[in-house]
């Protein structure tokens, strides 16, 4: 029996994760474990309860004002033992945190196969974003299995001379995700509190907006309630604390501005697919977007995530404040723009990465004789 290591430590690649769990769980053939290094401990916890997992290993690398040198040479400590005592066929690592990249580092000491779910992705530029675009060259040098969710990513990963053999296209597992928390009759406070108007969910939370793009964000999303009278903004504030006091400082004591904690995934997810529009600097919701039927404007200047824009599902706007203001207004006001972004078929996904990771494993092992179709 293969037996295979699942590792995270945050909330993103939980959520990505948990659906191959399941699907992995599901195999005779597969001994599935789970180790979470806890990098984001609290905002961790709400998924694993929300898919109903139960870790066999808990690093708890997590403390306050934590530096990336810090988080990767506990999680590197950790995962030695971990390895040491499970000895594992293959650890499978997620996207580009810095958790994916320290256990791929000990993985690869032990000389231990890494699968790398949602391989590929570049902006190929080092430091945007930062530190993903880093850690995701790094554990593309690093894995063994590359599972890149679209032939663009596939793409990176040849070009870098990665070979083909090792590289399965499966789609993306946050399509995946959705499938197993969008309710039809769902219901939240939130969409009580704001029904009638046009609801906009904000995300912010990345390292290189923080100090002055981050400002003219805020400024932007005030400036946008403050005109438009039908609109609504909804915050789930990220729980690093900077966010949290820029936050409070330009968005509070507006009444059309609700600044809550962080929703679980099933909340957050079913909100999404209710909203008017959503402004993010995040990458996940970039993949989600098309899926959910709200159309994105992404405050970063470059995306990792270009087939969300090339189809019109997403627009990159950058952090110059009246540029977001700008673009927002436009969608607010004309709805043909609006509807333009609407109603497009997901370029990331159709639900089924999962089932073509674990078939791309059974194949590199030779537990069956046929690779997965890859995803188009």
């Amino acid at each position: 029996m293969l037996r295979i290591l699942v590792v995270f430590g945050t909330r993103p690649e939980a959520i990505k994760m948990s659906p191959l769990i399941y699907e992995l769980q599901q195999h005779p053939d597969l001994e599935t474990f789970l180790c979470v290094t806890s990098q984001h401990r609290q905002m961790l916890k709400q998924v694993l309860k929300a898919f109903h997992l139960k870790p066999n290993f808990d690093l708890e690398v997590m403390t306050d004002h934590q530096t990336l040198t810090e988080i990767t040479y506990r999680v590197l400590v950790g995962m030695e033992t971990v390895l040491n005592q499970l000895k594992p066929d293959l650890v499978l690592v997620h996207g580009d945190t810095t958790t994916t990249f320290s256990v791929s580092l000990a993985a690869a000491y032990q000389q231990i196969k890494v699968g790398h779910v949602e391989a590929g992705m570049r902006t190929h530029q080092k430091y945007l974003p930062y530190p993903e675009e880093l850690n995701r060259r790094l554990v593309g040098s690093l894995a063994d299995l590359h599972f890149a969710p679209t032939d663009k990513e596939a793409n990176h990963l040849y070009r870098e001379g990665i070979s083909k053999d090792s590289v399965y296209i499966t789609g993306n597992t946050a399509i995946d995700a959705l499938s197993m928390t969008i309710q039809e009759n769902y219901d939240h406070p939130l969409i009580k509190q704001v029904q009638g108007k046009k609801m906009i969910l904000i995300t912010a939370h990345r390292r290189e907006n923080l100090g002055e793009p981050m400002d003219n964000m805020f400024q932007a999303i005030r400036r946008l309630v403050e005109t438009y009278s039908d609109v609504v903004a909804v915050f789930p504030i990220h729980l690093n604390p900077i966010i949290q006091k820029k936050a409070n400082s330009i968005l509070r004591h507006h009444p059309r501005i609700l600044l809550v904690d962080p929703l679980d995934v099933m909340d957050f997810h079913n909100i999404a697919a209710r909203s008017y529009l959503i402004l993010t600097d995040s990458g996940g919701i970039q993949e989600e977007a098309p899926s959910l039927h709200a159309p994105v404007l992404v405050m970063r200047d470059v995306t990792e995530r270009p087939e969300v824009v090339r189809v019109g599902a997403a627009k990159l706007v950058g952090t110059d404040e009246n540029r977001i203001f700008e673009e927002a207004s436009i969608l607010i006001k004309d709805r043909k723009a609006y509807q333009s972004m609407t109603g497009i078929n997901n370029p990331y996904g159709d639900g089924k990465a999962s089932k073509r990771i674990v078939q791309g494993i059974l194949h590199h092992y030779r537990l069956t004789d046929y690779p997965p179709t890859p995803f188009r």
